[in-house]
């Protein structure tokens, strides 16, 4: 139970930690509205599903025996969250009033999902933190390692959703705020679009541990 509780505070300070999965959250709700931000988290929540299976398969070894591997889903990654972020400089990008009507930008729920999804499928380094971070909380000694990795993954979902949920509702909030400012639109604009360019860069010239 000690440890159960040791995973949970490690995954809080890890979820506190700024990424491009809360500005793509903070970014749909204050663009799109709270219950397509929650479609969004959904999609995160999807995506941390497969990672979690994937390091309990044992896949996440494959980046370090054929580093291409690695290297691919890093290079599709950066440029999806670059692609994210150049979108973000579009006129009316973050006027919660141009989502309305007939407003091609007006996103339905399966790419707010989608787009949560491959936010997080796509970051090779998400993969490598499930694949360190819960071996480290199971022991063979406890009972079935299957069981125990199965039981940490879903932990892992529920926290993740709970803060994906509490950005979901800030994002909300934001564009109501939003919506009364135009100055305050183009703020958050452009904030929101460098964060997510700057998180492609990095993401670009990350190096395999």
């Amino acid at each position: 139970m000690e440890g159960i509780a040791l995973f949970i505070v490690a995954l809080s300070m890890i979820m506190l930690v700024p990424g491009p999965d809360m500005i793509l959250l903070l970014q749909t709700g204050a663009r799109h509205g709270r219950a397509k931000a929650f479609a969004t988290a959904l999609g995160l929540a999807g995506a941390r599903g497969c990672h979690v299976a994937l390091a309990a398969l044992g896949l996440a070894a494959l980046f370090k025996v054929s580093p291409w591997t690695f290297e691919a889903v890093r290079i599709i990654g950066a440029a999806y969250l670059l692609w994210l972020g150049v979108k973000m400089f579009k006129p009316g990008a973050m006027d919660p009033s141009a989502s309305q009507g007939a407003d091609a930008r007006h996103i339905s729920w399966q790419t707010a999902v989608v787009q949560g999804l491959l936010t997080n499928l796509l970051n090779p380094k998400a993969l490598l933190f499930c694949s360190v971070l819960l071996p480290q909380f199971v022991n063979p000694a406890a009972g079935p390692v299957t069981a125990q990795f199965a039981e940490l993954g879903a932990i892992l979902l529920v926290v993740g959703l709970s803060f994906d949920s509490v950005y979901a509702m800030a994002g909300g909030w934001i564009g109501r705020w939003m919506a009364r400012s135009a100055t305050a639109q183009r703020v958050q604009q452009w904030l929101f679009g460098s964060l997510l360019i700057g998180f492609a860069v990095r993401l670009a010239f990350i190096q395999q541990a």
